[in-house]
């Protein structure tokens, strides 16, 4: 019985620290973007993501990790794919990622339809021991 009492003990610290991530994002997002250091304001929420980027340790209907950026205007692909490629380019913020159950990164403007999307997996080095 008291297994059980410690799965979910474990259970609640991983949804806790996948929401500490999530604040700690948008917390040094907002930090840059009033420092003048960024010049976009993002935000960071956890979405259902792509079933088709899902890999072992996906969370059911939260393996994505959506960023909004809040430009007040449309942005270009190229914008957006930069934006990415700030997590993406971060492999220790990658594997971390993947490790808390999200699977896909997901990038958005405030304003239009354009978006961006990659599975987390590739992006990762995962089994370069393995090779």
């Amino acid at each position: 019985m008291w297994h059980k009492i410690m799965e979910v003990t474990e259970w609640f610290g991983e949804v806790a620290e996948r929401y500490r991530l999530v604040k700690d994002f948008n917390k040094a997002a907002k930090f840059s973007f009033v420092a003048g250091v960024a010049p976009t304001l993002l935000e960071a929420k956890i979405t259902t993501g792509d079933s088709s980027y899902k890999h072992a340790f996906s969370k059911w209907r939260g393996g994505g990790f959506r960023i909004k950026a809040l430009s007040g205007r449309t942005l270009q692909k190229s914008e957006l794919i930069e934006i990415g490629r700030v997590v993406l380019d971060n492999e220790t913020l990658t594997r971390k990622m993947i490790s808390l159950g999200w699977d896909t990164l997901e990038v958005h403007a405030n304003q239009g339809f354009n978006g961006a999307k990659w599975a987390l997996k590739e992006h990762a080095n995962i089994g370069g021991f393995i090779n």
